[in-house]
């Protein structure tokens, strides 16, 4: 059986991407957002010049700009 298509959040607080779920995987927030604009996909944070300008600490999906 097919399921319906989750939608993508965004935290407010660490920008983390992730599907709808009750709290941010990362850092637990419960403010989120639907409406962001913008992903980076950081897989090595320690080597990743954007990573680090953004201080985006850990690897994983993240938004640019959260509403």
């Amino acid at each position: 059986m097919a399921s319906a298509k989750q939608k993508e959040k965004a935290c407010k607080l660490c920008k983390t991407i992730y599907l709808e779920e009750d709290k941010c995987p990362n850092c637990g927030s419960k403010e989120s957002t639907e409406s962001f604009k913008g992903r980076i996909v950081v897989i090595n944070p320690e080597k990743s010049e954007i990573a680090q300008k953004l201080n985006i600490p850990s690897k994983g999906n993240f938004a640019i700009k959260t509403r």
